[in-house]
């Protein structure tokens, strides 16, 4: 592998369409490595625009606004790092030799909650709870009626858990079906889910380079809303399970073809494994791993989708909670006591140009036991507040 600097007319290039807390890492990571990056997203000053070389506003569901943009900057690699995206240009630009990461039919199928669900049940195979499609209020209190209660309901297109819920009676029907019609993406059509007896749920860090598939040591996490708000890493889970979950990882990322890492977020009950979803990029959940792996997934990411090797050390356990405000600003500020800078213990703020109730701002991480990391990931974002 040859490695160039940025801003050079032989400037290896990668373009972030989304350019969130997550992104701002995977641009740290290319800046390491001499790659040229350019950022997108909808709004001005987005985290990854603050590292990135340039930037560009744009709305990200329009097709030609986004073509244009890739036909301009010529990028090597295109990292699609949002779910709400033209997804018609990413097939064309493909098309047009443009190199998507992983590839446009996986952004594609990820993107919908309907398109990943029938892949993976349908044409893989995979052990997943009932589910329905629904499109209106009386057709999804029909299929509750099929499913039983409680029930989960989502749209097929959304982000960070927005417009989940969950319907523990017939008395929730009509809230649930309003939460999900203010969600972001394509509320036209609402996936409901059995509510599967689960023990608990994992991500599954999933990296392939074109040569080899590496998991990540599985993560536990909680979440309320359907956004998580901890996470830590390892999930204890029996050795037939985790075998299990790296079994159904592989298929899945296999199945979807390309590069990069994977988020491939399953149920566990006992020894028992089922799918319920899985992103095509770095993982809010997997932020964990910047405190406890030599190549945090934003790494990993970086090195699959250039194929590098993908080996690195679990240093150990770890956890992370994540700060949400709880006020409206337009220019936050949050107040963070010094005992979160601790020698086993720091806060990467995601500098965000606005705020509001319910958005991240920071994320404070810790390295200890499992158990012990937790607790004090639990008492330490008390200790974040906004100013």
């Amino acid at each position: 592998m040859q490695f160039s600097a940025p801003l050079k007319s032989n400037s290896k290039k990668i373009m972030l369409l989304g350019s969130g807390e997550l992104g701002k890492e995977v641009v740290i990571e290319a800046q390491r490595l001499g790659l040229e990056v350019v950022a997108v997203d909808r709004y001005e000053n987005a985290p990854a625009h603050h590292v990135a070389h340039r930037a560009y506003v744009v709305n990200m569901q329009d097709k030609d606004a986004i073509l244009e943009i890739i036909r301009r900057e010529k990028p090597d690699y295109i990292l699609p790092e949002i779910e709400a995206i033209s997804i018609a240009a990413l097939f064309e630009a493909e098309k047009e030799g443009y190199n998507v990461i992983p590839n446009a039919e996986a952004v594609n199928k990820t993107m919908n909650r309907k398109n990943i669900r029938r892949f993976a049940a349908e044409e893989l195979g995979l052990k997943t709870g009932p589910y329905e499609f629904v499109t209106t209020l009386e057709g999804m209190r029909e299929a509750m009626g099929r499913l039983g209660f409680p029930c989960v309901v989502k749209p097929v297109m959304s982000s960070s858990g927005h417009g989940q819920s969950v319907a523990r009676s017939e008395a929730d029907i009509e809230n649930s079906w309003e939460m999900a019609k203010e969600a972001r993406g394509d509320a036209s059509e609402l996936i409901v889910e059995a509510f599967v007896d689960f023990d608990y749920e994992i991500t599954m860090l999933t990296a392939r380079n074109g040569k080899e598939t590496v998991f990540c040591e599985p993560i536990g996490h909680e979440q309320r809303d359907g956004d998580y708000v901890f996470s830590w890493q390892p999930m204890q889970m029996s050795a037939l399970a985790k075998q299990r979950a790296q079994e159904m990882a592989k298929t899945i990322t296999d199945g979807l073809g390309g590069r990069g890492l994977f988020g491939v977020e399953l149920f566990i009950k006992g020894d028992e494994v089922y799918f319920s979803e899985v992103s095509p990029r770095p993982h809010d959940t997997g932020m964990v791993t910047l405190i406890t792996q030599s190549q945090s997934e934003f790494a990993l990411h970086l090195r699959a989708v250039m194929g590098l090797p993908l080996g690195f050390t679990f240093y150990g356990d770890g956890a992370s909670a994540a700060f949400k405000s709880e006020a409206h600003n337009y220019a936050p500020v949050i107040d963070v006591d010094d005992t979160l800078f601790s020698a086993n213990s720091f806060v990467r703020v995601f500098s965000k140009p606005e705020a509001h109730k319910g958005r991240r701002l920071a994320v404070a991480l810790v390295f200890d036991e499992v158990e012990k990391a937790v607790s004090k990931a639990r008492e330490l974002i008390k200790k974040i507040k906004d100013a």
